[in-house]
């Protein structure tokens, strides 16, 4: 039987496997390993594959035609009777573009009727009650580029003139970059003029216009506007257009001022109540919610009113208020004009009025309690443990007479040697401190220093001739830029590479820093070390989820209010009074409610790329103008990369080449919102240097500083080198033996031992040196911005405009 066994057949690599016994599937065998547990049923979702081939392409069908009438029925509202007038805001493009005849013959339509705007707004209104549409035309004053982008805000189409030779000038440029980069609404291209010039020039200066309009609008189609019938196409197209949808709006109602009136407030004369008439667009408005004025700051709603419609289709209603009016014998005073002011004080109706217990409140920031993190007021039980142990530490002194305890406290025994030991200690402490804050303020004030014979030598120009001191006035700014593109180029050559300072230990100068094993993989607690200005902003626990709690509502909850398209009276409270003074100047005045939460500060990350029309260095931490959405401010900004790490580093200069993120304190804005960021020149004009979008609010977003201080190898051996110049005493290389080194070269290794006193020091790599690497060491530290919102921002200066904007081959070809 041994031999038997000795010699039985044994399987080989392909013997068959079969399949294992599925027990689990039998009843019984289930429900004794369950142990009685009963799985929990998951909700069966609708599939697909529960409808037939018909029923699917029946519901496909449904749905379509759905989207097709929600399209259909959006066309027809806009500028009908029931909805908000067609609004058309009409840019101009170029100094030579003939404004009033273009709008003298859209005004001069059969069968329609003309309005002039009363209010300080300017414009005019079409009214054709034969096709049952209305129209309002608004025109953006030439140069003026904030109101150009607040009409856009709120603008169904703009109608671009062109000039019929050269299209658009360097302003009209400038113009449609900002538009582009904000959102473009529906447009259309409109030509005036050109019939002086002989046909065959014409159809030239066609053709040229044509291939000039191909970058910035591919599918684009000029529509000449010389006669009424061309005028009639052009309203057609206007009205027949597909509209374009801008995010930021679409979510909030929004207005543009009709008229507007303002009551000083018994306190003062300065602020009071600002009564705005207008159409409500977007969204339906709620009275207690609040509105944000563009260019003025956030706002209470006191009362919503409903006067009767200036732009009205059927006239006779009109005349039927007019005639109850006159039945319950309402004296009207004033000429027969018609005053719109005391015409809205007579035919008020209340809409509605402010709930002050569900009004938003005008709550900014957080007041920080600076008690807040300190301990409570402590028990009866601590109190008398405390008196427990003062009892046991009491102590016999013999003092002489007349020793108050006071004194005697003071009076050491032999057997507190040890404790007068700790005094020097805490002496000793206290003396590095102060020779730390010494050194500190040494270095603050050397780099004042510096600062104050930078400017010295920037600011010494000599002109040689009198009629050159204008031109030699300039001459101080061109020494700043050309230290700026200075220190652009070392950043690049040498990113974030610093001396070590001689005078100061780099222990002390670089306090604030650390080292890490791996900028990626290390962790970092983003709340540790949080500044003072962090006690002032909100913050969410969720904000996607938040955000997308927020818009679900909105698509699918009814809010009371007023509804789209009703011209209605907003009593905004506490307005100063150069709000209407910017009205009465003939600029647009723009409303946008606010979403819950946007009136309350934050940091917002915004990714933004450099425009290709600016070439100047931005430095991180300078003051720039930013138009977020409906809201413009000015801020100081930080610079970092856009990654999809936990830690992201800080870049000294807008890159030209790549997209960055930039983070500032600013109030919270909901998603998507487009971002324009602007630079203001010394004479007043602003130049744009980046667009992009909202990325995100997020205060826990870090922003790491990097440090570079660079060594040269001086002895080198297989594995060991002799590193100078990156200290220059001993106990900076001990302090800073923890961190790791690199080299350009790619190598890595650590500081073995100083050697001597100066600053030289051992080191061990991963392999041996190359006389010409470069041995550097990393430090890092959390940076936040400044605190330099201002939500006021100056009106900037018309640029000056050249006569052509065209490409110099497309110029060749006249």
């Amino acid at each position: 039987m041994v031999m038997a066994a000795a010699g039985a057949h044994r399987p080989g690599p392909l013997k068959q496997q079969n399949k294992a016994h599925k027990g689990g599937k039998h009843s019984g065998s289930s429900q004794r390993r369950a142990g009685g547990r009963v799985p929990v049923k998951a909700q069966p979702r609708r599939r697909l594959r529960d409808l037939n081939r018909v029923d699917r392409r029946h519901q496909a069908l449904q749905l379509r035609r759905q989207r097709k009438e929600a399209v259909l029925a959006e066309k027809r509202s806009l500028g009908s009777r029931d909805g908000p007038p067609h609004l058309v805001v009409v840019v101009l493009l170029h100094s030579r573009a003939a404004a009033q005849d273009s709008l003298r013959l859209l005004q001069s339509q059969d069968s329609a009727t003309v309005r002039a705007d009363e209010g300080g707004a300017g414009g005019f209104a079409l009214l054709c009650p034969r096709l049952k549409q209305r129209w309002r035309f608004v025109t953006a004053q030439a140069g003026d580029l904030h109101a150009v982008l607040d009409l856009a805000k709120v603008a169904d189409s703009l109608l671009f003139i062109l000039d019929p030779v050269d299209g658009w000038d360097s302003e009209g440029e400038h113009c449609l970059s900002c538009l582009f980069a904000q959102g473009l609404p529906s447009y259309a291209l409109a030509v005036p003029g050109g019939t002086d010039l002989p046909p065959k020039k014409r159809i030239d200066a066609r053709k040229k216009l044509s291939k000039c309009i191909e970058k910035r609008f591919p599918e684009a189609k000029l529509f000449p506007l010389n006669t009424e019938q061309e005028s009639s196409l052009l309203l057609r197209h206007l009205s027949s257009q597909k509209q374009r949808h801008l995010a930021f709006r679409a979510r909030r109602a929004h207005l543009l001022a009709h008229m507007a009136e303002f009551v000083p407030s018994q306190d003062s004369d300065l602020v009071g109540t600002l009564k705005v008439s207008g159409f409500v667009r977007g969204q339906t408005l709620n009275v207690n919610s609040l509105v944000h004025i563009v260019g003025h700051g956030d706002f209470q709603l006191s009362q919503v009113d409903a006067p009767p419609d200036p732009l009205s289709l059927n006239p006779r209603v009109v005349k039927g208020q007019k005639r109850s009016q006159q039945d319950m014998e309402v004296q009207v005073c004033g000429d027969d004009s018609g005053n719109g002011a005391v015409e809205m004080e007579e035919d008020v109706k209340v809409l509605m009025k402010a709930d002050p217990s569900k009004q938003e409140s005008l709550q900014s920031e957080v007041v920080p309690d600076p008690m807040e993190g300190e301990q409570t007021w402590p028990t009866e039980e601590e109190l008398q443990e405390a008196e427990d142990s003062l009892k046991a530490n009491r102590r016999v002194v013999k003092v002489p007479k007349g020793t108050s305890k006071y004194q005697a406290a003071w009076i050491v025994d032999d057997g507190e040697e040890g404790s007068e030991k700790d005094d020097d200690d805490d002496e000793d402490d206290d003396m590095d401190d102060d020779l730390m804050e010494e050194a500190v303020s040494q270095e603050g004030e050397s780099s004042e220093e510096e600062e104050a014979g930078e400017e010295e030598s920037e600011t010494m120009t000599v002109s040689e001739c009198l009629r050159d001191e204008q031109y030699d006035e300039k001459m101080e700014e061109d020494e700043q830029m050309l230290e700026r593109y200075k220190q652009e180029r070392m950043d690049e050559m040498f990113p974030d590479e610093v001396d070590t300072p001689r005078d100061v230990p780099a222990r002390v100068r670089f306090q604030k820093y650390r080292g890490l094993k791996s900028f990626r993989t290390s962790p970092w607690d983003p709340k540790e070390n949080l500044p003072r200005d962090y006690a002032r902003i909100f913050q969410f626990q969720d904000f996607s989820r938040t955000r997308k709690n927020l818009f679900r509502q909105i698509e699918k909850e009814e809010t009371e209010g007023a509804s789209v398209g009703w011209y209605v009276t907003l009593h905004v409270c506490n307005v100063p009074v150069s709000v209407m003074e910017s009205f009465k100047e003939g600029k647009p005045l723009v409303l946008f409610s606010l979403l819950p939460h946007e009136q309350k500060m934050s940091v917002l990350n915004f990714l933004v790329r450099r425009h290709p029309g600016n070439s100047e260095p931005v430095r991180a931490k300078e003051e720039l103008i930013f138009h977020c959405g409906f809201r413009r401010f000015r801020a100081s900004p930080l610079f970092s990369q856009h990654t999809s790490a936990d830690k992201h580093k800080l870049e000294r200069f807008l890159r030209p080449d790549a997209a960055l993120v930039v983070t500032v304190y600013a109030p919270i804005t909901f998603p998507p919102a487009s971002v324009l960021v602007f630079k203001q020149r010394n004479n007043g004009m602003h130049d744009l240097i980046a667009t992009g979008s909202l990325l995100s609010v997020d205060p826990d977003r870090i922003v790491i500083k990097r440090l570079v201080l660079s060594g040269h190898p001086f002895k080198i051996f297989t594995k060991m080198a002799v590193v100078r110049y990156m200290f220059f005493n001993r106990e900076d290389v001990m302090w800073f033996k923890p961190v790791e080194l690199r080299t350009k070269w790619g190598r890595r290794g650590h500081i073995k031992e100083p050697l001597g006193t100066h600053g030289h020091m051992k080191c061990h790599f991963d392999g041996q040196l190359k006389s010409q690497d470069t041995v550097l060491l990393n430090l890092y530290k959390r940076v936040f911005p400044k605190w330099t919102y201002d939500p006021h921002v100056p009106e900037p200066v018309p640029w000056v405009r050249s006569e052509s904007a065209l490409p110099e081959q497309e110029v060749e070809m006249e």
